[in-house]
């Protein structure tokens, strides 16, 4: 029988991945922000927003990523602003330091589940295979990031998974834009996607924030299925 810890984590990771549902059922799409400098993230968060996109996913590839966080922490609290690309714990823990409200990882391991269970924030943990996503849901985690989507079988893996597991849902993230993009959310196991195409680095780099608005606005006005 499994101990009462274990018992205690996996019901907690229920809670907080029925968090992680909901702030992915905020909009069809979550912006994946690569973001250099980030004197530039809180006006990239309220054009966002203001688009209709407000669950932000800033990834931990720059030195500046953290202080980005907690610039739209900060500003514009109407943003629901996490941190993606999360690696280790040690990753999770600078991240709910800086602010953020939910954490993505391109996949999950044992520490990562410890860790995020210590630090209560809703989790969105990356999978790539049927047995991934079994064993996720295994410790109750409800929604999983499709990692890299366009690589390990896109739409095809996941009409192939709804079927043996339709509660699951998905955020599929790789090698998803505008010209897949419905296709992706006319599926009933996809509560968003998740794409850098609506927010380029080089569009925040030069502040382009007319185009970057542009495209979230499209982005925003995508149905699901």
């Amino acid at each position: 029988m499994p101990s009462v810890e274990k018992r205690e984590g996996e019901e907690m990771t229920q809670e907080t991945s029925a968090k992680m549902v909901r702030i992915c059922g905020l909009a069809p799409v979550m912006p994946v922000l690569t973001i250099e400098d980030a004197s530039v993230a809180a006006q990239l968060a309220r054009v966002l927003v203001e688009s209709g996109l407000s669950s932000l996913e800033v990834t931990l590839r720059t030195p500046a990523s953290l202080q980005a966080i907690a610039e739209i922490r900060s500003a514009v609290p109407e943003a629901v602003v996490g941190a993606g690309t999360v690696r280790t714990p040690e990753d999770i823990e600078r991240a709910r330091d800086a602010g953020a409200r939910f954490i993505v990882s391109p996949g999950l391991t044992g520490p990562l589940i410890a860790a995020a269970e210590k630090s209560r924030l809703p989790y969105l943990p990356g999978v790539a295979t049927a047995s991934e996503a079994m064993a996720a849901a295994e410790r109750g985690f409800l929604a999983l990031k499709l990692f890299p989507a366009g690589v390990v079988g896109g739409i095809d893996l996941l009409q192939a998974l709804a079927g043996p597991m339709p509660d699951l849902l998905f955020c599929p993230t790789g090698g998803v834009g505008p010209n897949n993009l419905a296709d992706y959310l006319a599926l009933p196991t996809v509560v968003c996607v998740g794409g850098s195409w609506v927010a380029p680095r080089h569009l925040i780099a030069t502040e382009r924030w007319t185009e970057i608005s542009a495209m979230a606005a499209e982005a925003a006005s995508a149905r699901r299925g």
